[in-house]
């Protein structure tokens, strides 16, 4: 696929239809993942602590990657807000295990920045991030 200039938002299926937003806008090879709390489906933040939001989070910003073609070496920076950086901190291995369990052992350039609070008031997690996808993979995905 050729790549455009004219930035296109994406927004999979399986995550909550967006309203004001989109989930990524893609620019050129370039996909800017907006911010994923752990919002499922049904537009619930998933219970059972940082460990499962992180898991759901990280989830969602990956679903968003795999429209567009990519995979998650394509991640070039990702930037985690947090409500509560010592539990982050303290469920640090089991976090670092739910990352190489759905992106394997590659790590983009990172940040973790501690917040009084997200857009849900559930919330303790929202992951961000921009990727860029190779040509042969970038799949600009239909409108809606």
């Amino acid at each position: 696929m050729a790549t455009t200039s004219t930035p296109a938002p994406v927004n999979p299926a399986s995550l909550p239809r967006p309203s004001g937003y989109s989930h990524g806008t893609l620019a050129g090879n370039t996909l800017h993942l907006g911010g994923q709390t752990a919002l499922d489906k049904g537009m619930e933040i998933v219970p059972g602590g940082i460990v499962e939001q992180f898991r759901q989070a990280f989830g969602n910003v990956l679903a968003t990657l795999s429209e567009a073609g990519g995979i998650p070496e394509d991640l070039v920076s990702v930037t985690i807000y947090l409500t509560d950086i010592p539990d982050y901190q303290a469920h640090g291995k089991e976090i670092g295990a739910v990352w190489r369990e759905l992106a394997g052992p590659v790590y983009p350039a990172m940040a973790g920045i501690g917040v009084t609070a997200l857009w849900q008031s559930e919330a303790m997690i929202e992951i961000a991030g921009v990727a860029v996808i190779p040509d042969e993979r970038l799949a600009c995905p239909a409108q809606s």
